[in-house]
């Protein structure tokens, strides 16, 4: 079988990574819509070799649409998201829009890919950071439940964007001109610095980043009672984020079952050498589909404790890739209409 597909925010970072994806994969597309907002429509993008026009997004753009990659931004998400499911269209949602609604599956397929068959013609993409770190987790859970997580992450610029990334250009090279670099993206200097601020902060002093690690975490692993702490910092890297996380779990597990587990673990790979300073780094891992794992080590400050670093392409398995793993396990299963509309 073969679907009509829509893109929405098709022009953005992501929108560009769902394109090679589905081109990569040979997704089964019959037909493709890009769409954004009026200031890019008219643009012409490339897809399987086809020059096509892009369009602006309006209430009629999701008839004859059998699936709607979206990454336009929340608002972007909650207007057009319901109109595109009443058009009867599967929305793959990669906004922050409906990720906590109890009625939309929240998925990563990897680790809840059975969640999707209750959809209600949409499903959530999680948050780019939650989607590496579950991934990693989940095969360890499912062995030994883990009781809690303390993850910092390290996310790279793109996670805010192409204007984020040029900021990040244009300042570095200001700071080696020795000029002042004058942030207009962040509300500091990204080049050369370290921002521990992610998203608005809220009156118990987390960020909403840190708080979707929390909130998403739980939902995606059915596992309500983990508890969750997380610092996201910012940080002046294109392209990969990158997370230290330290796992409690509920009994003694050691470091070569973690890591024989993980050698296991679909879209894992364990790169865990200490002796030839072998681990992920972010650096080289733009373009791949797999969550790199290493500098696995037992966590001496308590009890059933193990440390990992946790490195993934953000736009690709953080966004694009998890997106277009859930319309092929659609695809598969036969997920595609659930015989109602999102209301």
């Amino acid at each position: 079988m073969s679907y009509r597909v829509a893109i929405v925010g098709a022009t953005g970072l992501v929108g560009q990574e769902f394109i090679k994806v589905l081109e990569q994969r040979k997704f089964p597309v019959s037909s493709i819509k890009l769409l954004a907002s009026e200031h890019s429509a008219g643009k012409i993008m490339t897809f399987a070799g086809q020059d096509i026009q892009v369009q602006e997004t309006t209430n009629d753009s999701f008839k004859d649409v059998d699936i709607a990659l979206f990454s336009a931004g929340a608002d972007v998400s909650r207007y057009f998201s319901p109109v595109a499911a009443q058009s009867g269209a599967l929305v793959i949602d990669n906004s922050a829009a409906f990720r906590m609604d109890p009625r939309v599956p929240l998925v990563v397929p990897e680790v809840n890919p059975e969640d999707i068959r209750f959809h209600q013609g949409i499903i959530a993409n999680p948050n780019c950071a939650t989607i590496q770190m579950v991934v990693a987790l989940y095969p360890l859970h499912r062995i030994n439940p883990i009781k809690r997580i303390v993850a910092t992450t390290f996310q790279s610029v793109s996670g805010t964007g192409s204007a984020a990334m040029e900021e990040l250009t244009s300042q570095t090279k200001q700071v080696l001109n020795g000029q002042e670099a004058v942030p207009h993206v962040y509300p500091h200097q990204i080049a050369f610095n370290l921002i521990p601020e992610i998203d608005v902060f809220f009156d118990n002093g987390y960020t909403k980043e840190e708080w979707k690690l929390v909130e998403e975490t739980r939902k995606i692993m059915h596992a309500s009672s983990i508890l969750v702490a997380a610092t996201c910092v910012r940080v002046p890297v294109f392209i990969g984020h990158s997370e230290a996380v330290n796992v409690e779990f509920s009994e003694p597990i050691s470091v070569d079952l973690v890591r024989q587990v993980l050698t296991q673990s679909p879209g894992v790979r364990v790169l865990d050498d200490p002796a030839v300073s072998l681990y992920p780094q972010p650096w080289s891992v733009p373009g791949s589909d797999d969550v790199f794992v290493g500098r696995i080590r037992q966590d001496v400050s308590v009890v059933n404790g193990i440390v990992l670093w946790i490195v993934a392409d953000n736009l690709r398995k953080g966004a694009a890739l998890n997106a277009v793993q859930i319309a092929e396990v659609v695809d598969r299963s036969g997920w595609l209409n659930p015989g109602r509309r999102w209301e």
